[in-house]
């Protein structure tokens, strides 16, 4: 087997080339490699809880009821947000819910819409 490189992204070793190109097929990045990793955009990668890449401006829905400290009742199970925003950190998508305002999210606890 070829030694291929690793995924500049994401690190994965599961990396293969197609049409002069490597790809990343868990994150699916496409990169030459005769690019230096400097040149090669990296990005935040976000996945909801079914593994789909997230992305700025996406709308997602709540896949269960998630307590809000400070507030009577919890954002309930199926609750659609729009218009996410990602972000690093543990909470890593900032986003306003109706009836709650702008909170941050766990992209485990939701999925693409």
């Amino acid at each position: 087997m070829e030694n291929l490189s690793l995924c500049p992204k994401c690190k994965s070793e599961y990396t293969y080339e197609m049409d002069g190109q490597m790809v990343c097929p868990d994150c699916g990045l496409e990169w030459n490699p005769s690019e230096s990793e400097e040149e090669i955009e990296t990005g935040l990668v976000v996945k909801d809880s079914n593994g789909n890449i997230l992305a700025d401006g996406d709308s997602v829905v709540t896949i269960k009821d998630l307590p809000v400290k400070g507030a009577p009742k919890p954002i309930k199970a199926g609750t659609k947000v729009k218009n996410i925003r990602l972000v690093e950190g543990d909470h890593n998508i900032d986003c306003k819910i109706d009836g709650f305002g702008s909170m941050a999210l766990k992209s485990e606890f939701v999925r693409k819409a």
